[in-house]
């Protein structure tokens, strides 16, 4: 026999009397069975209120990261753009879909608040979360010119509205911060750039800050590069595309104009005044 099992005949033989003759006194045997599992004290198991379950928001990755805040450029997107942020009970999931929306506050939000849209967001039954965006419109802005300047930036804060379902979550997820731009630089290679690279006129044609815009909100590519040596259709790391791909962009952007005209009043037309053509 090991010096284990030993042991534990001799704390048997020695501490067993000892205890069992005070039994009639009522806590020997409550005493005994204590040591003979592993603990008379754990700790309690959490429950919930799922009648009032805190709901934490914040900007940064699915995974937890909170960002401060994060930008939006309102030149980035001819009408629509979005901020995407992440929402999460602090409590169990429902059995049914639970719904949440968000207030604007603070900062410059009763000047843009008519460029907002936010939704009925909806928690599904059976989720902790999920992935959503409110959303800004660049042709609300009260002014064109606003937060145009490099050096000027707006800033609107986003909150939970608390109803049946939700109250605010915990003290760093009860809001989201947008800092706001609306600033668009004219590329250096638009007209002109250096062989092998190609200016980006020869497949969109002459630059307006509108067809940059609209440009943007199609191809999601900001300073592009078009290089007429490279063999890749698109570099991610470098932001450089081939000849070949740039031809294929030049006929997505001449579709989405074609389906914009169909389905506006008026073409679309520059700062100018000119209509945009690709």
């Amino acid at each position: 026999m090991d010096k284990k099992n030993t042991a534990f005949r001799n704390w048997h033989k020695y501490l067993l009397p000892s205890l069992t003759k005070w039994q009639g006194r009522g806590w020997g045997v409550g005493l005994l069975l204590c040591l003979l599992t592993t603990s008379c004290s754990q700790e309690s198991v959490p429950t919930y209120d799922t009648s009032q379950t805190g709901l934490d928001i914040w900007i940064g990755h699915p995974g937890g990261l909170v960002y401060e805040s994060t930008t939006y450029n309102y030149s980035y997107a001819y009408e629509e753009g979005s901020v995407t942020f992440y929402a999460q009970i602090s409590g169990l999931p429902a059995d049914h879909d639970r719904i949440f929306r968000l207030e604007p506050f603070g900062g410059d939000s009763a000047l843009i608040v008519s460029t907002i849209r936010t939704e009925d967001y909806v928690i599904p039954a059976g989720a902790i979360g999920g992935t959503y965006n409110v959303w800004f419109n660049s042709q609300l802005l009260p002014d064109p010119t606003l937060f145009a300047a490099d050096e000027d930036e707006g800033l609107i804060n986003f909150r939970v509205v608390p109803n049946d379902e939700f109250s605010l979550g915990s003290e760093n997820h009860q809001k989201i911060t947008v800092r706001l731009r609306n600033h668009l630089a004219k590329p250096d290679n638009w007209d002109a750039a250096n062989f092998p690279r190609q200016p980006l006129s020869k497949y969109f044609g002459a630059y307006s800050r509108v067809k940059y815009q609209f440009m943007i909100e199609h191809l999601h590519l900001i300073d592009f590069e078009i290089n007429y040596n490279t063999q890749t259709a698109y570099d991610e790391a470098t932001n450089v595309v081939s000849t070949a791909y740039a031809v294929h962009l030049q006929q997505v952007m001449q579709r989405a104009l074609a389906e914009y005209n169909a389905t506006h009043d008026t073409p679309l037309t520059d700062e100018f005044g000119n209509l945009v053509i690709f």
